[in-house]
């Protein structure tokens, strides 16, 4: 192939700059040469004779300088971490608020701690793509999954609504989707704990309660939690159709406090899809993938529950859906609001009452993220102290051995 190679170039100029007849010719000494046929030697000889682009070395380009300070970094990864590890975009909506509430509470003071009013202003001034790559080296991802437990329920099924997943969104709050999750570790044996996690369709916001197990009793004690701990009235729950909440106890307790009551299809995650996703950046996201099964657990869990609430009911933005568009090739394409948070939809929903909305404010200016940031670091390293050794343990046991490789084969006998 070498030498064809050597012949097909010393060939092509000649045969580019060649008339007619002497292109046949020059074919012809190829083809005698080379063995090949008369198609396939045009092609070559077409191809080595084409102008080939001279390669030329690109310029090294210079790095671009730094915008924003190394104090402002710094001061970035501080807030990134109280925040709850937020991306770019939502940081970036909250980065007002959340700078006026550690300032109120010492946690941010000019002249210390690298932090002044002109990293403020940078901070403030940051869009989101540069918040997540001036973060990107402190991002890191837990490698631990889950197992769903969503069991259906043949009572009362067929008598409940189907609430799909394009059906539209509630214009006023309380109306919830809700779902348990599992703190089963790598196997399902045995009693472990539950978490009934719900959030609200209209405003985002959540409530989160841990239970011993998914007896009905302790369902129903969670949901009677929620709704006495929510700061506005609860008119609808949708959940999957899970033996849980899909039986006559939860039924009748929201029919006597005149709860709409829906349920998802079997099998279509996408109708609760925005429970899902609390599913895994709330419960999972704080709470991990560890086995909790003992009373201590559980304890710890009903203690670390509210502080994440308040994390992400007034200080984390979310985007709702609000319609449908098209692309420039004609795709469907989602469209979203502006971020905002939990506690910001809901003032602008106008549901409360003036005393209901001054006891927020000062609710919320109470709460500093730094505090809630320590504390539930805290409660989540005293967790995996207490079910980290167990769940590996019991994730070793869980693997499947390997193949019996001997069965079936015939050893000869020692002579």
């Amino acid at each position: 192939m070498a030498a064809r190679a050597e012949i097909t170039a010393k060939y092509a100029r000649a045969y580019a700059r060649a008339s007619k007849k002497d292109k046949g010719r020059l074919l012809g000494e190829v083809i005698a040469v080379t063995g090949w046929s008369r198609d396939n030697a045009r092609r070559r000889l077409a191809k080595a004779a084409a102008a080939r682009p001279r390669a030329v070395k690109a310029a090294a380009r210079k790095p671009r300088e730094r915008k924003y300070s190394y104090d402002a970094t710094k001061t970035l990864q501080r807030v990134w971490a109280f925040a709850g590890f937020e991306c770019g975009k939502y940081l970036a909506v909250a980065m007002p608020v959340l700078l006026d509430a550690l300032e109120r509470h010492g946690e941010l003071v000019p002249g210390k701690a690298r932090y002044s009013t002109s990293v403020r202003a940078e901070l403030e001034a940051m869009s989101p793509a540069t918040i997540d790559r001036y973060l990107a080296p402190a991002r890191s991802k837990d490698p631990l999954r889950g197992i769903s437990t969503t069991r259906p329920s043949p009572l009362l099924r067929s008598s409940i609504t189907i609430r799909k997943a394009g059906d539209e969104v509630e214009d006023s709050p309380g109306f919830f989707e809700g779902d348990t999750v599992a703190h089963c570790g790598p196997t399902l044996k045995g009693e472990f704990c539950r978490t009934v996690n719900l959030t609200d369709m209209r405003t985002g916001w959540v409530t989160t309660r841990s239970t011993r197990n998914n007896a009905h009793l302790n369902v129903l004690a969670a949901l009677q939690h929620a709704v006495e701990h929510v700061p506005f009235e609860v008119t609808g729950l949708d959940f999957d159709n899970g033996g849980e909440f899909i039986n006559h106890d939860v039924i009748g307790w929201a029919a006597d406090r005149k709860i709409f009551f829906t349920r998802s299809r079997p099998y279509k995650k996408n109708d609760q899809a925005t429970i899902e996703s609390k599913n895994n950046h709330l419960v999972r996201r704080y709470a991990f993938y560890w086995r909790y099964d003992t009373p201590e657990a559980l304890t710890l869990l009903n203690q670390l529950w509210p502080l994440v609430n308040d994390r992400l009911n007034y200080f984390t933005p979310t985007k709702k859906p609000t319609d449908w568009s098209t692309d420039a090739a004609g795709r469907r394409k989602r469209l979203y609001d502006d971020p905002k948070t939990p506690f910001d939809r809901l003032l602008a929903a106008g549901v409360l009452s003036a005393a209901q909305e001054a006891e927020l404010r000062e609710r919320r200016d109470r709460l500093n993220p730094a505090e809630l940031a320590r504390r539930i670091q805290s409660l989540q390293d005293r967790l995996t102290g207490l079910a980290r050794d167990q769940t590996l343990a019991l994730q070793a046991e869980s693997a499947s051995p390997l193949p019996d490789t001997s069965s079936g084969v015939r050893l000869r006998p020692a002579s």
